[in-house]
């Protein structure tokens, strides 16, 4: 992997559903929505002064949210925190840098 640029697209790992799971009341106050399905499905990774991860979440049906998840170093004991994200996305839409 380049330094700085994104990994292959992986299989989301429980680590990664709890990831999201620990960023979903954010997305839901950013996102001003209530989420009762948020299954992480695929993600990128990033390194970064901290990591970087760019995740797929099922949020029900056919519709999809791209989250960018900034984990700092576990030094810093510092939270995750929701970077950014897009919604109205779908199963097929690629994990992109946003």
């Amino acid at each position: 992997m380049m330094p700085g640029g994104l990994s292959e697209t992986k299989s989301a790992t429980p680590e990664i559903q709890k990831i999201v799971d620990e960023v979903k009341p954010q997305l839901e106050k950013k996102s001003n929505e209530k989420y009762d399905r948020f299954e992480a499905v695929e993600y990128k990774t990033q390194v970064v002064a901290g990591t970087m991860y760019f995740i797929k979440v099922c949020v029900g049906g056919d519709q999809y949210v791209h989250l960018k998840v900034f984990k700092p170093l576990p030094y810093s004991n510092e939270p995750m925190e929701l970077s950014n994200y897009q919604t109205g996305k779908t199963k097929d839409d690629e994990l992109t840098y946003f």
